[in-house]
């Protein structure tokens, strides 16, 4: 077969949420289609004014961007940066260079699929190639479909066996040079400061492609799940690559590719699954983040004393606090814990879960729309669960999950003192939790609160 001589026409490869040079297919496909090429991020004023504008998330994409320039500056190119509408900007540098075509990592969400469909109308009028690739996921949304008929599947399992058996794609080749056209500004990569007002937490991670795939090496590289440690809260022992995921600094094929033939590496392709299966749902339902899959007829609370207590990690349930105020000291929260804050919000407070994962959006490097409102409605019975009534008691969650109170003592320095179970009911010897160190009383009865959940939902 004769080897296809590439263009002297530049490719724009636009960068969103695949800021990597690792297994990148829209940016190995432009380096083999052309001689030169332009690795382009577009600051979108829309993004950064809407819910995405978060201190963590704003911080950890400017590290990132900041890394993939080195990265690309080491192979002979750099990152263009630009700021203003994306098709617009992307559309402007290609005719400056004197482009050919656009690549593009395809994404879902309502305002990704409005993008894709502007550059598609955009190109199309200025007579520019536009080809969009996979590497947001593992297996492409619309790619396992059910075999009885429906848009898409709405229970994890049987996906679990369809994405299992479906053949992923090779890995991308990383490139050794990325050479890139002359006389062309590189633009600034702004302080995350000056894009988005408020603090950062004070432990959140670093980002980049280069920390990603540190947090890679050292975790792939360590005994993992073999005794089921993964949802132990005080062992800390998962793998938290989610930001680096969210981001794209890490490819999920690469990571389950990775792990997946490792001992005790199931569980985390399946994690890997579970992000590909919220992703799929999305794509098919784009308002995911507002409008209920399953509508239960619930009535939900709003803003009220209680929702500000449980944002503060003041609920008087310190499995529940520990988890909130884990969220503000480092952007992240162990994947158990979120199950447990998120069901004593919905469940037992009976608040909206759109205010839950707004805050949730407010503090996750992680948070993106695809996983955060899939896994919001879930808890919420309102999603993809298959028992939409379930509760999860935040006392049995953590003799399970945290029976030293090991977690909980890192977390809520008033409980401090207490050891073992006694940690998660402190009444039981000391009266009252306000009494024993100065930590509020419950919000509500469990029991009382779960029993006006189900009565509720009938």
């Amino acid at each position: 077969m004769s080897r296809v001589t590439p263009s002297d026409d530049p490719i724009v490869v636009v960068l969103n949420r695949d800021l990597r040079v690792h297994d990148h297919p829209a940016l190995a496909a432009a380096l083999s289609a052309s001689v030169r090429v332009v690795p382009l991020f577009v600051l979108d004023p829309t993004v950064l004014d809407g819910p995405f504008a978060a201190p963590n998330r704003v911080g950890f994409l400017v590290d990132s961007l900041r890394d993939l320039r080195r990265s690309l500056r080491e192979r002979s190119g750099t990152l263009f940066v630009r700021s203003g509408d994306p098709v617009e900007e992307s559309l402007r540098v290609a005719h400056e260079v004197g482009a050919r075509a656009i690549h593009a990592s395809a994404d879902v969400g309502s305002h990704a699929q409005r993008r894709e469909r502007r550059f598609a109308e955009a190109c199309a009028e200025a007579r520019l190639g536009l080809r969009t690739f996979p590497g947001v996921t593992v297996v492409p949304p619309g790619e396992v479909r059910p075999s009885q008929g429906g848009d898409t599947y709405r229970v994890f399992t049987p996906y679990w066996r369809a994405w299992r058996a479906h053949p992923w794609r090779p890995l991308a080749a990383t490139p050794r040079r990325v050479p890139v056209p002359t006389g062309l500004a590189a633009g600034r990569i702004p302080a995350w400061h000056r894009l988005v007002g408020g603090d950062r937490s004070p432990a959140v991670a670093p980002g980049g492609e280069t920390a990603g795939r540190l947090r890679l090496r050292r975790w792939s590289a360590s005994s993992h799940d073999d005794d089921g440690r993964r949802d132990d809260l005080a062992a800390d022992a998962t793998s938290r690559l989610s930001p680096y995921l969210h981001f794209g600094c890490l490819s999920p094929l690469e990571v389950a590719t990775r792990i997946g033939d490792q001992r005790g590496g199931e569980p985390v392709v399946r994690q890997v699954c579970w992000r590909d299966f919220h992703h799929q749902v999305t794509a098919d339902h784009p308002r995911m983040s507002s409008v209920e899959l399953r509508p239960r007829g619930d009535r939900w609370r709003g803003e009220s004393e209680e929702l500000d207590a449980w944002r503060e990690g003041l609920t008087g349930y310190p499995i529940v606090d520990a988890g909130m105020r884990q969220l503000r000291h480092e952007g992240w929260m162990h994947n158990r814990a979120r199950l447990i804050t998120a069901s004593f919000l919905t469940k037992h407070l009976y608040v909206d879960w759109r205010r839950g994962a707004d805050w949730f959006l407010r503090w996750l490097v992680d948070g993106d729309i695809a996983n955060n409102s899939a896994n919001w409605q879930w808890v919420a019975g309102t999603g993809t669960d298959t028992r939409p009534n379930r509760v999860l008691n935040p006392l049995r969650q953590a003799d399970r999950y945290d029976p030293e109170g090991e977690y909980v003592r890192r977390w809520v320095p008033e409980l401090a003192d207490l050891d073992g179970r006694s940690i998660h009911r402190p009444w039981l010897r000391h009266g009252p939790w306000s009494e024993a160190a100065g930590y509020p009383d419950r919000l509500v009865d469990l029991d009382d609160a779960a029993a006006a959940f189900r009565a509720r939902r009938g």
